[in-house]
């Protein structure tokens, strides 16, 4: 979901510096062929940890070391654009992470759309009578004024705050605020389990649609934009150094029921344990597994 360029700089560069000097004296050529692998993750990004704890197993089952950063998204991106990342399975384009690939797009890689189909979301919990984003208009003092975000520095909280807001009339009225996923996660749970109203930015897949009672807010003005693909993305010149994985993960496709149950597992019943949960995973599915790397 979701991360811009605006407000990491700093961040990025610090983290990016910690990357690159742990990967001193591995020069380019050494890529070529090499049997270890860095993906880059954003913590609390329910659908691009599924992705990384499986890949990670799949490559791991195919003889690869596998080194899972978990990094903020600007820093992660940073790290690709330095050759010092290798993957990152959580990139959303052409729309949320816009502003990154502007900036470092000539640097990284384009492997493939795993997930077609992810928009950028407001839900409120079932029993909410509102319907439409256009509802929110003369409601501010009901909710506090707040419109419950995450990370600031996510193209989600961008596009709710700097279009959303501004499209419906609700600039003075409401505001997104800003904490972090974990944090707007716990917010979500505690309003619902007291049947108290809440306004959270969300996106669509998340695990959080299975747990809570929630939907969304229909958007008739597009101004959360339209849906975008989840991308796997690298360094530049991974495909050519890693022709077997890249050719891998351009097979790469997840459904809502291969990536629900998955997220399920992780979230739920094995949380903090990603391992575990692939694992169980791989037991109903791992047919459907196998013909990814076959």
């Amino acid at each position: 979901m979701r991360m811009s360029v605006k407000t990491v700089a700093v961040a990025a560069v610090t983290l990016s510096l910690g990357l690159s000097a742990a990967a001193c004296g591995s020069g380019d050529d050494d890529k070529k062929g090499s049997k270890k692998l860095t993906i880059g993750v954003v913590s609390g990004w329910a659908e691009g940890e599924a992705a990384t704890a499986l890949w990670k197993k799949l490559l791991t089952d195919k003889g690869y070391t596998v080194d899972v950063k978990t990094l903020d998204t600007g820093p992660l991106y940073t790290g690709m654009a330095r050759g010092d990342v290798d993957l990152f399975l959580d990139s959303w384009l052409p729309g949320t992470h816009e502003d990154y690939w502007k900036q470092y797009g000539k640097k990284l890689e384009k492997i493939g759309v795993w997930y077609d189909k992810a928009p950028l979301t407001i839900a409120v919990p079932n029993y909410s009578p509102l319907k439409t984003l256009d509802d929110l208009k003369g409601k501010g003092s009901q909710y506090g004024g707040k419109i419950i975000g995450i990370e600031k520095s996510s193209g989600l909280y961008r596009v709710s705050s700097e279009k959303m807001i501004p499209a419906y009339g609700l600039k003075g009225e409401f505001e997104v605020t800003t904490s972090s996923t974990p944090a707007m996660l716990t917010e979500l749970k505690k309003a619902t389990d007291a049947k108290k109203d809440i306004i959270v930015t969300l996106w669509r897949p998340h695990w959080a649609y299975s747990k809570f009672p929630i939907r969304d807010l229909q958007d008739p003005k597009g101004a959360m934009g339209q849906p975008d693909g989840v991308n796997t993305v690298a360094r530049k010149g991974f495909s050519d150094d890693q022709p077997d994985v890249a050719g891998w993960l351009k097979k790469f496709k997840m459904d809502d029921q291969h990536l629900g149950s998955l997220e399920d597992l992780m979230e739920n019943k094995y949380k903090g344990k990603p391992e575990q949960a692939v694992d169980e995973w791989l037991k109903a599915n791992g047919d459907w597994a196998k013909q990814l790397t076959g």
